[in-house]
């Protein structure tokens, strides 16, 4: 009974959290009247939060592992209801800033010691069903989040959906009474060099990323950036190498099957984070699609996963090899995403059907597997540290990935249109049938390219988990008779 509260209170968290994103992100509009904030004092309210949640995830795993996965996971859940508390009584744009940052770090908290929770406190095959339910529920989240979040907003206002905000958060913090404590067996001091140069060199990457589609990628702001992560992730490797208690082990990267999970995972996103974030906007400017009915169509892609993560867990507990399951998933995403370069004005969602429902078939194959093999590949005192890097991991992908999605886009519609036309064509404000043209043109460049390193990707993962060679020992002599 109590590991099943545990898991219903981790489950909660991620079927949550991610939506103070998605959330946050419809509410702008409404934020921005109410506080008189404009520019980049308002995209902060949803950037701080994603930066600091990504960039904290692998420290709190690994501090979990330290000091205790329900404690970083109660701290996690506190420091959340707070800055979502403070986030809806704020006055001023600057302090919703501040809060919404802090939240992410509350969030990183959460998410990274959910991960481990489930990992200490699930074995075998009850292990494989928790991480494919915590799948179905990223799901669930997947498809109806953002309406969900959307209809908050809408009904209830900013300030109070934070407040429910809040609320989830303290919900989250008393479900914790139904945990069992978990850590390394050898009580360590705190790696602060590796922690701080990582947050800082992973933040400043990522921030460099988000600016990219204002200021340019050769602008001096993102190259700065860019040079001052790299910097800091180098002191970050250096500082890992010589530390008795690294925040990451470097040798957990010598693993050659839980690295080949980990690229799984970005290989995934690789796979669906910018078609399913930007398709929408082509469909309401090339097809003429409301709101509504381009949401509707997206959710083929997401309906997959509300089930299969459960039936695969049930395949894998029966004997069939996670590593055919992991590779099919991902070559059914790239299928979809070369399926769908069919694209063209005008489409519907019958002509839709096929390509989205493989890659959310495709998707749902892998999510939940990758996160309970990759716990697999790692004993007990470490389950922390690899749930943060898999959460780290996949939030970097996705940031990147939808970063070079509308970039590579933007790049070939101004070498067809020109730099004026080009921001407002990628945006679906189209003007006519030639520019509806030219978007599909570049749609259709992106897709294939997305598609083959998709494609390449699942036979890297394939290879990765392959089973070792065994080697067959020579034979002794025979000696010959006397």
């Amino acid at each position: 009974m109590k590991n099943k509260l545990t898991l219903a209170v981790v489950l909660l968290g991620y079927l949550a959290l991610p939506m103070s994103m998605s959330g946050t992100t419809v509410a702008l509009p409404q934020i921005g009247a109410a506080l008189g904030a404009s520019g980049g004092a308002l995209q902060w309210v949803v950037t701080g939060y994603f930066l600091t949640a990504s960039s904290f995830m692998l420290v709190a795993g690994s501090t979990g592992d330290l000091f205790g996965r329900r404690r970083i996971y109660r701290l996690g859940a506190a420091t959340y209801a707070l800055g979502s508390l403070v986030a809806a009584l704020t006055p001023h744009v600057l302090l919703l800033d501040v809060a919404r940052t802090v939240t992410g770090v509350g969030a990183a908290g959460v998410m990274a010691g959910g991960g481990a929770i489930l990992a200490s406190t699930f074995t075998g095959g009850e292990r494989t069903k928790a991480f494919a339910a915590m799948g179905t529920t990223a799901g669930v989240g997947m498809a109806i989040g953002p309406t969900l979040a959307g209809w908050l907003v809408g009904a209830l206002g900013w300030r109070a959906t934070f407040g429910a905000f809040a609320v989830t958060g303290l919900l989250l913090l008393a479900g914790t009474v139904a945990m069992a404590e978990s850590r390394a067996q050898r009580r360590a001091r705190v790696d602060w060099l590796g922690a701080v140069s990582f947050i800082a060199g992973l933040a400043s990457i990522m921030f460099a990323i988000t600016q990219s589609s204002r200021a340019g990628w050769t602008s001096p702001l993102v190259l700065g950036l860019l040079a001052a992560g790299a910097g800091f992730l180098g002191v970050f490797a250096a500082a890992e190498r010589r530390s008795a208690n690294p925040v990451l082990d470097l040798t957990l990267l010598g693993n050659r099957r839980f690295v080949g999970w980990l690229l799984a995972g970005v290989v995934m996103v690789l796979g669906f984070g910018g078609m399913m974030s930007f398709l929408p906007t082509y469909l309401q400017g090339a097809s003429a699609m409301s709101a509504r009915d381009s949401g509707l169509v997206m959710l083929f892609s997401t309906a997959p996963t509300l089930a299969l993560p459960i039936l695969t867990s049930r395949l894998v507990n029966r004997g069939v090899s996670p590593r055919m399951l992991i590779t099919g998933g991902l070559l059914l995403i790239a299928i979809g995403n070369a399926w769908l370069t069919r694209l063209h004005p005008g489409i519907g969602g019958a002509e839709l059907l096929g390509p989205l429902l493989t890659v959310g078939i495709g998707i749902g194959l892998a999510t939940g597997l990758i996160d309970a093999q990759a716990m697999n590949q790692v004993d007990r005192s470490r389950t922390g540290m690899a749930a943060g890097l898999l959460n780290t991991v996949r939030g970097g992908t996705q940031t990147l990935v939808m970063a070079l999605f509308g970039s590579v886009l933007i790049t070939v519609l101004t070498s067809r249109l020109g730099g004026e036309q080009a921001d407002r064509v990628a945006t679906g404000e189209l003007a006519g049938a030639h520019q509806a043209a030219q978007l599909t043109d570049a749609w259709q460049l992106v897709l294939w390219g997305i598609a083959g390193l998709t494609a390449l990707g699942a036979l890297a993962v394939a290879t990765l988990l392959a089973p070792p060679r065994e080697v067959v020992q020579p034979a002794e002599p025979v000696a010959a008779p006397a």
